[in-house]
């Protein structure tokens, strides 16, 4: 935990920083007396004076500010004509605005400059591989595969699903690598319907795990001695030809253990699938083994136990965790089911009613239970930029992209579009950059550059106490041919305040229940 907290405030301290730079920067470029300069929020933990300017840091480190003289709108002590030269309220709007916006072009200048540095000297990214791409997709009609690996898109080269920038209004050619062997495949469809259909096949993927009635776990390969532990489940099973290789197989903390010395090889007729076979020879997809139960839910009530599998609803026999949350959503409200799960070796049939809850204004029906699924690792390539100019470019278009993207996402959440669910805190950052940095150190730089972005951003939302509602301020003091009233300027703080601390509210309380 305290390591955790540590990787946050690493995360977290340069954004604040150079947001807080930006502000300092353009104060002192235009003459205003900086009093203060804090990282962080409360009762000071370091503190030191130089120029008349006090450098400290707080133990709130979740914010900082620039704290400028003359700045109090409502202030009625008299300023001489020498406070005057360098009070921030008497300085023209111009430079007012400046010093404004400083903070978050901060932001974005720091985003720009990280893209840089990453694609000029290297960032280690997962690579561009698709997930399950069915026969009913249109994209399968083009000659796109399971586990394809995207390297190229009309030509221009891809490094990563944050490139997937398409110049032109069409897709005319991708480009893959297949088994070791680079494909170009003519697609020839219009850009949105291309990339509606790509994202439906951009998924996680499942490692090809299966276990018995025993409750044994195997390991699935195609290849022998050794096991290919990059490709997923449905890789394999796409591209099974009737022969495959079995290993015992156990979890130990993040490791694969295999043991090979238990090598089995099995061979079917190449009409059915490797799920199917196996399935015949009471080998099931690990997914359908129960990992958790949720108390006082159906499958609590029903008997459903940890390490049970399910084996059927209804009837309708399962291959994955997925068919059964799809099978449910058929059935009846209220309704009984019939839950068919191998306990101890042996079929019982469990009678349970689904729960119905919305998740974000969509009725779902759930039983309560958490899958044992496990997930491959996307494989880290370093993506480097051809030249260094290229870099610039290419940094600018992620930027512009990012900033693009969080405007887009404020908006959906506005229009409600998107659940405000989806707002996270401190924790929620947290846990996102712990996660990045367990990946790669690109990975971590690669979300402190998005997380700058939505810093910028946010700050020039037109709301009072952030710096979006004091330019804001100077529009409607331009407009109004002078300051606003303090009657007006007070009600406008308060506003500002109660969105500001529903908006913290709001990412708080989602950061607490995802912990619980």
């Amino acid at each position: 935990m305290l390591e955790k907290i540590l990787i946050f405030v690493i995360f977290l301290g340069p954004l604040i920083f150079f947001h807080e730079l930006g502000h300092f920067f353009f104060a002192r470029l235009f003459g205003v007396r900086v009093e203060v300069f804090s990282i962080g929020f409360g009762p000071k933990i370091f503190k030191y004076l130089h120029k008349g300017t006090e450098y400290a840091i707080s133990i709130i480190p979740l914010g900082g500010y620039v704290k400028m003289f003359g700045d109090d709108p409502f202030s009625e002590t008299p300023l001489t004509e020498e406070e005057k030269k360098v009070a921030f309220n008497h300085k023209s709007k111009i430079a007012r605005f400046w010093i404004v916006f400083g903070g978050p072009l901060a932001n974005l200048i720091l985003a720009y400059f990280l893209y840089v540095g990453l694609l000029a000297s290297g960032e280690k990214v997962p690579e561009t591989k698709v997930g399950v791409v069915t026969e009913k997709s249109v994209l399968y009609t083009k000659g796109l595969r399971t586990g394809d690996v995207l390297v190229g898109i009309n030509d221009e080269k891809v490094l990563s699903f944050d490139d997937f920038n398409i110049k032109g209004s069409n897709v005319e050619k991708v480009t893959v690598q297949r088994h070791g062997e680079k494909l170009d495949l003519n697609v020839g469809m219009e850009l949105e319907p291309f990339i509606n259909e790509f994202v439906n096949i951009v998924s996680v993927v499942k490692k090809p795990i299966f276990i018995n009635k025993k409750g044994e776990k195997f390991y699935v390969s195609l290849t022998q001695r050794p096991a290919d532990l990059s490709a997923s489940l449905e890789e394999i099973n796409s591209n099974f030809q009737g022969k495959a290789y079995l290993y015992s197989y156990a979890q130990k903390e993040d490791a694969i253990a295999l043991d090979f010395t238990s090598e089995s090889e099995i061979t079917s007729d190449q009409s059915q699938s490797l799920i199917e076979f196996l399935e015949k020879m009471e080998f099931y997809p690990v997914d359908l083994s129960v990992r958790n139960i949720v108390m006082g839910s159906p499958a609590d009530k029903a008997g459903i136990k940890k390490g049970d599998i399910l084996t059927s609803v209804n009837g309708v026999a399962l291959k994955s965790f997925e068919e059964l949350r799809s099978t449910l959503q058929t059935t009846e409200d209220g309704k009984e089911v019939a839950v068919v799960v191998l306990t101890n070796g042996e079929l019982q049939t469990k009678q349970l009613v689904p729960e119905v809850k919305e998740i974000d204004k969509k009725k779902t029906k759930l039983i309560g239970i958490e899958s044992a699924v496990e997930y491959v690792q996307p494989k880290l390539i370093v993506a480097k930029a051809d030249s260094f100019g290229e870099a610039v470019t290419g940094a600018f278009t992620r930027t512009w992209d990012g900033i693009v993207k969080t405007f887009s996402g404020y908006k959906k959440l506005i229009t409600r579009e998107v659940s405000l669910n989806n707002i996270g805190g401190p924790l929620a950052i947290g846990k996102v950059a712990s996660d990045s940095l367990n990946i790669s150190l690109s990975m971590f730089f690669r979300l402190m550059a998005i997380i700058s972005i939505n810093l910028g951003v946010i700050n020039l939302f037109p709301i009072p106490v952030l710096d979006g509602g004091h330019i804001m301020f100077l529009i409607f003091e331009t407009i109004n041919g002078g300051p606003l009233s303090r009657r007006k300027l007070e009600i406008a703080q308060r506003f500002g305040i109660s969105v500001l601390f529903f908006l913290i509210f709001v990412a708080l309380f989602n950061d607490i229940t995802r912990l619980f």
